[in-house]
């Protein structure tokens, strides 16, 4: 089964994410959570703001502070101690 067929239901008509995974849902969440990472490359740096621009380009529920996190906790990005300088793991 391919990622789409996995998130089917959580994509809009234009191919970005329209809502979370619930809590329950966590192997969901993770799917979607990297298919975001993906966007990244892992050989650059970004900033906050760079970061919830791509994030936003790829999802409609309007949340990237969470995403971020969630891509955090997940070890997917990660970031400096202030916060001011993201990066792909």
């Amino acid at each position: 089964m391919n990622l789409q067929e996995s998130l089917k239901g959580y994509y809009n008509e234009e191919g970005q994410f329209d809502r979370l995974p619930g809590k329950r849902q966590k192997q969901k969440q993770a799917l979607m959570l990297e298919a975001l990472a993906s966007y990244f490359d892992k050989d650059r740096r970004y900033t906050e703001r760079e970061v919830n621009h791509i994030l936003n380009k790829y999802h409609t529920f309007n949340d990237p502070a969470s995403l971020r996190r969630l891509m955090l906790g997940m070890k997917l990005l990660d970031r400096t101690l202030d916060g001011k300088v993201y990066w792909r793991i």
